[in-house]
């Protein structure tokens, strides 16, 4: 039973994938070292990703009637509510934030002063003294000036590298944000999956319950007819507390897994609800290998935001190269300037300049040389997540055949051991075996049902995570697992 617990967490941890998502600050050098504010990498740490995509926001408060929760349903509050689809969208507002700031040096800026004064000059500081007529302090007097600026940056390639760089990062935070909700219905799912499985065994040990009590019962009627010895009964009743035990057992870990469940969709945990969809027992959806990664390849939005980055190390070379060219800058200012409101008279300024580098110091090669280790390790991380997406997707093909086979194996083994319970129970019932015989056919049924349940678990999971690898959980994961119900 609680081997398959851990098992959407250890799924999740093959699945993350390292997208790191640099830092905007403005400058080339702003693509190499994150800062504060800029996007979290996905998947750096699994642990905390697990951590992050099983925590949800609670809506509303827990009400008296039992709640009906289907699949699609759970999936669809993970996506409203879960902790890891929220934290990408404030992630991907940021990007665009940082952005806007970046573009915001290429755009014209326009402001306004009111200012007011009242001076007395000594001209005599000033070296202008015995000058007849004129006396060496001048003022008080008031001087009133009202004034507009407007700046531009005519031409400066380096913005506007850093500017496109900006723009493809925020693809990234995109693809990323797209990430999260493929990893949120991955989760939920799973743990919708665990909570069925745990409810199915709920009800096989009832049902192994209810058989060991009618033992038990047929036991202590032979034992008083005098058919059996004292032993037969105890047997019986051994096997019976047994069950029980195992029954409060299932029963406690199925209320936690309703538990983990509602924590990832943000249901309050005080809310009573049941699952309406169960294990499917259907075959997967009929893709090939080649199809397989093929669709991971387009849809991937780990993989797109990788290439996204790519990109955006490109234009931060490009802007780290362009500081070596010159830049033009413009400025105006028109305004009034004089004693009072009324008494002034309008001014203005207009200038342009070109800013030409001659020699920093060892600076823009610096930067360039930091720029463009950065684009190699991008470069590095698209072509190894590449290989990773056929791992993944290898190894979900392996897995889809192998649990297939296990549930047809377990299925086989269970119809067995209920055979072998069934004449147990007559032969016992005839006289001609012990209660040992009987103890012994209940215990191969439970096992055999628990490792049918386990199989059919892992099934369905994989079927899930197919959707997951081809980059399409949000829309598919639903219809790969349970087919077109």
């Amino acid at each position: 039973m609680r081997a398959i617990i851990p098992a959407v967490l250890i799924i999740l941890s093959g699945l993350f994938t390292t997208v790191p998502l640099p830092a905007q600050n403005g400058g080339a050098g702003a693509f190499v070292q994150p800062v504060p504010g800029t996007p979290r990498p996905m998947g750096i740490d699994p642990s905390q990703a697990q951590g992050q995509f099983l925590g949800g926001v609670t809506q509303g408060l827990a009400t008296t009637d039992e709640l009906s929760l289907s699949l699609d349903d759970a999936i669809a509050r993970g996506l409203k509510n879960n902790l890891g689809t929220l934290v990408g969208d404030q992630d991907r507002r940021r990007s665009e934030a940082a952005r806007l700031r970046t573009l915001a040096d290429l755009l014209p800026n326009l402001s306004a002063r009111a200012q007011a004064s009242e001076q007395q000059i000594n001209l005599a500081a000033f070296g202008f003294s015995n000058f007849p007529g004129i006396a060496s302090i001048v003022g008080p007097f008031g001087i009133v000036d009202l004034r507009g600026y407007l700046t531009q940056r005519v031409l400066d390639f380096r913005t506007i590298r850093a500017t496109q760089a900006s723009g493809q990062i925020v693809k990234a935070s995109e693809q990323n944000y797209q990430n999260s909700r493929d990893t949120v219905a991955l989760v939920v799912g799973g743990l919708y999956l665990q909570t069925l499985a745990g409810e199915s065994r709920v009800k096989s040990q009832r049902t192994q319950v209810e058989t060991a009590e009618a033992v038990y019962r047929q036991a202590v009627d032979y034992k008083q007819s005098g058919l059996i010895p004292a032993i037969d009964v105890l047997r019986a009743q051994v096997e019976l507390e047994a069950g029980r035990q195992r029954l409060a057992s299932a029963e406690n870990d199925f209320e936690k897994m309703k538990l983990s469940l509602a924590q990832a969709i943000g249901l309050p945990l005080a809310q009573q609800f049941r699952l309406t969809d169960g294990l499917s027992p259907e075959s997967a959806p009929a893709v090939t290998l080649e199809q397989a990664l093929d669709k991971a390849y387009d849809n991937r939005s780990d993989y797109r935001s990788l290439q996204s980055l790519v990109k955006a190390a490109e234009f931060a070379r490009r802007s780290a190269v362009a500081e070596r060219y010159p830049t033009v800058a413009a400025s105006f200012d028109y305004g009034t300037i004089g004693q009072s409101v009324t008494q002034n008279h309008g001014t203005f300024s207009a200038v342009i300049g070109v800013n030409i580098p001659i020699y920093e110091g060892g600076r823009t090669e610096a930067k360039v040389t930091e720029a463009d280790a950065v684009l190699k390790q991008r470069e590095a991380e698209r072509d190894a997540l590449r290989s990773r997406i056929e791992f993944e997707v290898r190894t979900v093909f392996l897995d889809l055949k192998s649990t297939l086979d296990q549930v047809k194996l377990a299925g086989n083994a269970k119809s067995l051991a209920e055979s072998q319970m069934l004449q147990a129970r007559d032969r016992f019932a005839a006289g001609v075996a012990t209660s040992l015989e009987v103890v012994q056919a209940q215990q191969a049924l439970a096992v055999a049902s628990d490792n049918y349940i386990s199989s059919l678990f892992n099934y369905n999971l994989a079927k899930g995570s197919l959707a997951r690898t081809a980059g399409q959980a949000e829309q598919l994961f639903r219809l790969f697992v349970l087919g077109g119900k």
